[in-house]
């Protein structure tokens, strides 16, 4: 299959052209409550996210959809939250990227932090993958990529994209 790149880049132009207002009107959100995501293992979820990428474990409490189900959260900064559910006696099957589904979360912290996390993730001999020098990929335990992102909240790559 052949992709035509230059199609592509033609559409995304007049996309940007068409809707990124030169005056963005305010959004009607307050902001990010929480994403999310699926845990196969609690404990493992929360050492993991507290003492490998120090985001504080908030709260953990039962989810009110799922007798028995825990839902939890870590605090990633600025007001917002990361959140897991577990869903014992579902068979889940393993994280699969799919339309619709999730590709990765970014999440943005200073460089200092940055590459004291990235030490960290090789200490712990997490495979990561470094872009730009200013992201790190790698997945959690349970397969959900994530990325470390050395720019300010509303840039990306030096760009302002907010």
């Amino acid at each position: 299959m052949t992709i035509d790149y230059a199609s592509i880049e033609a559409r995304r132009a007049e996309l940007r052209r068409r809707y990124v207002l030169p005056h963005r009107p305010s959004s009607s959100a307050r902001g990010l409550h929480h994403v999310a995501l699926l845990s196969s293992d609690v404990e493992r979820t929360i050492t993991f996210y507290q003492e490998l990428l120090e985001f504080p474990l908030t709260e953990i409490i039962e989810n009110r959809d799922y007798k028995g189900s825990s839902h939890f959260f870590f605090d990633i900064g600025n007001g917002n939250l990361l959140a897991f559910f577990d869903f014992p006696g579902l068979d889940l099957g393993p994280y699969q990227e799919v339309l619709g589904g999730l590709h990765h979360i970014a999440i943005s912290v200073d460089p200092a932090t940055w590459e004291r996390l990235r030490g960290k993730l090789e200490m712990a001999g997490v495979p990561h993958q470094i872009e730009s020098g200013a992201s790190i990929y790698f997945k959690d335990p349970d397969g959900a990529r994530l990325e470390l992102l050395a720019d300010h909240l509303g840039e990306m790559y030096g760009a302002r994209v907010m």
